[in-house]
């Protein structure tokens, strides 16, 4: 044990400083610069500049009642076509007026149907709710909440008014493997 303590001794001393350094209180004169936040300020810009731009697409107006959902994967640049209504509409299924349970049913089977036959963008029309006995869009939340647990299907968005508008959505569906 004391060739231990001998060591820590040795140590203490060899590393010793001979003379001392006196703190005179002086602080640096150079101040840190705020950081810029370059990132925010230009889409800020962005977003101004698309404000104030020509191109103005009714689509790219979000409103309370609208449907939106892409997995992740999906490029920007496709779902951004989908909104606008630029991607081919293959087919069509209307849910308009129909039970829960048989509009249920009803998508299961065309989605499926659509998969085999190899549509990749379809339109389907769920209604506003506007005649439900609930004073609420029944079939377009359930739509909503069944699509999202589709494996086949990518992405959705509300319709552009032309094509329905919040009464019904593309649907844009995986390839078939």
């Amino acid at each position: 044990m004391s060739d231990t303590k001998d060591d820590s001794d040795l140590f203490h001393k060899s590393v010793q400083v001979d003379r001392k350094f006196r703190y005179d209180g002086i602080k640096p004169t150079r101040s840190r610069l705020p950081p810029v936040p370059r990132q925010r300020i230009e889409d800020e810009k962005r977003v101004i500049d698309e404000l104030f731009s020509a191109e103005f697409e009714p689509a790219d107006i979000e409103t309370g009642d609208e449907l939106l959902f892409y997995r992740p994967g999906v490029s920007r640049s496709i779902f951004k076509k989908l909104r606008k209504g630029q991607i081919s509409i293959q087919g069509e299924l209307d849910l308009h007026g129909m039970t829960v349970t048989t509009a249920r049913e009803e998508l299961a089977h065309y989605l499926h149907k659509c998969l085999r036959s190899g549509k990749r963008c379809v339109r389907i029309i769920h209604g506003k709710g506007r005649g439900s006995r609930h004073g609420h869009p029944v079939i377009k939340n359930k739509v909503n909440i069944w699509l999202r647990q589709r494996d086949e299907v990518l992405a959705f968005c509300s319709a552009r008014p032309v094509d329905g508008g919040t009464g019904a959505i593309y649907v844009l569906l995986r390839k078939a493997k």
